[in-house]
């Protein structure tokens, strides 16, 4: 396991319309002085490529899938301006989506082994915020927006990636107290509002 805690660090993981995006945006709306938003696949040119496959414009081998999601990630948090740099210098930054996520949704289609040991390197985040929803009532809410919806999001696709993300989460929650992350679950079909005030509870001081 991962023992390396980056501070001032948090993640929001969860299926497809579990509501991390509008929970991160609630955050920032709350206090934009303290947070700063960030995401995976990231706004660089690798991860608007991921972007593009996740759309289904193209698509790659599922082992190449889990490298270029390591790469982006690598950049995401060790490059200049990233990450890393911003917690050092005390900035708060909330990350929609981070390894958890591949190791859920890359493990389903290329096996657990290479998704663990690409993301071996990346630190732990000091808070992890876990969103917890039946893979149906999030995929309504993803068939509601009436958007192009992306390559993972099918019923039986969902189903799967829940279950990994389940036996991923609760490998790190056996193991909270040697790593020193926080693992909070989130009731993600709760109302914005008392989800919103759930978080807050926990990273307000």
């Amino acid at each position: 396991m991962k023992v390396m805690i980056l501070k001032n660090f948090i993640v929001f993981e969860g299926i497809d319309g579990a509501g991390t995006s509008t929970q991160i945006k609630k955050l920032i709306e709350r206090d934009s002085s303290r947070f700063i938003a960030t995401a995976e696949p990231t706004g660089s040119e690798t991860g608007r490529f991921l972007r593009r496959m996740l759309g289904g414009d193209f698509s790659v081998d599922e082992k190449t899938n889990a490298y270029l999601f390591a790469a982006d990630r690598c950049e995401h948090i060790f490059g200049k301006g990233g990450v890393k740099e911003l917690c050092e210098s005390g900035k708060t930054v909330v990350s929609d989506r981070y390894f958890f996520s591949s190791m859920a949704y890359q493990s389903v289609s290329c096996g657990e082994e290479l998704p663990k040991l690409l993301n071996s390197p990346f630190p732990l985040p000091e808070y992890l915020f876990y969103f917890v929803i039946n893979p149906e009532i999030s995929l309504g809410r993803v068939n509601a927006r009436g958007e192009h919806k992306e390559i993972y999001e099918t019923i039986e696709k969902q189903k799967k990636i829940a279950a990994q993300y389940e036996k991923v989460i609760s490998e790190y929650e056996k193991n909270a107290a040697e790593s020193g992350m926080k693992i909070i679950r989130i009731n993600a079909a709760d109302t914005i509002e008392n989800i919103s005030e759930v978080i807050w509870s926990h990273i307000a001081n």
